[in-house]
């Protein structure tokens, strides 16, 4: 092999191609460091102003409530609350109001009997005995009418809905008795029907 002394001029005038620059793989950006990350995902836990927070909250609870008793009011059952919207819910109401309900006019009775009672006892003493009974044997009456009731209405409920419509959680039993001994105009929910007889399929 010849030595030739030029090759290393030769090798040295060549052009030298520039480094071509690694491309970048994924993102195309430099990851940020894990404190600059953490930084900028921090939130507040409490807002600066937890008074005008809350106010806010509790102004959109009233709005929430004060809708949802004009649906109960106007009888709207997609705007009432969620618990009145159940279908066995309504069925109780439904059949409720379609029947004469004997409590349904106890209250206004119990007070027309206890001022009359007042009144009777500083003239005729003798007869506020007799009002009481008849005040407690209507009491009495009353208290039948909401037993039978509720056991037919929920029989009803079982074929209908099944337990669940029944049981002790749901409070039906409540619901119907307390709904039963109120005046059929100031009953909430607003009865579907404005007579009764209209009894639920």
């Amino acid at each position: 092999m010849t030595w030739n002394p030029f090759k290393k001029e030769e090798q040295a005038q060549e052009p030298v191609e520039p480094a071509k620059p690694e491309q970048s793989v994924g993102k195309g950006h430099a990851t940020p460091k894990r404190k600059v990350a953490q930084a900028q995902n921090l939130r507040p836990l409490v807002p600066k102003d937890r008074k005008a927070s809350a106010k806010a909250a509790k102004e959109r609870q009233r709005e929430r409530e004060n809708a949802e008793y004009e649906a109960m009011r106007t009888g709207d059952i997609n705007r009432m609350p969620k618990a009145e919207r159940l279908p066995w819910r309504i069925y109780i109401r439904d059949y409720v109001d379609a029947r004469f309900n004997l409590g349904e006019f106890f209250i206004p009775v119990a007070f027309i009997v206890l001022i009359l009672s007042m009144v009777v006892t500083m003239v005729y003493p003798l007869l506020s005995l007799p009002m009481m009974i008849l005040l407690y044997v209507y009491l009495f009456a009353v208290i039948i009418d909401v037993v039978v009731m509720w056991r037919k209405l929920k029989k009803k409920l079982v074929a209908k809905y099944g337990e669940r419509a029944v049981a002790k959680g749901s409070r039906s039993a409540t619901y119907a008795w307390s709904r039963a001994i109120q005046l059929r105009r100031w009953r909430l929910p607003k009865p579907r029907y404005p007579k009764r007889g209209h009894w639920p399929e």
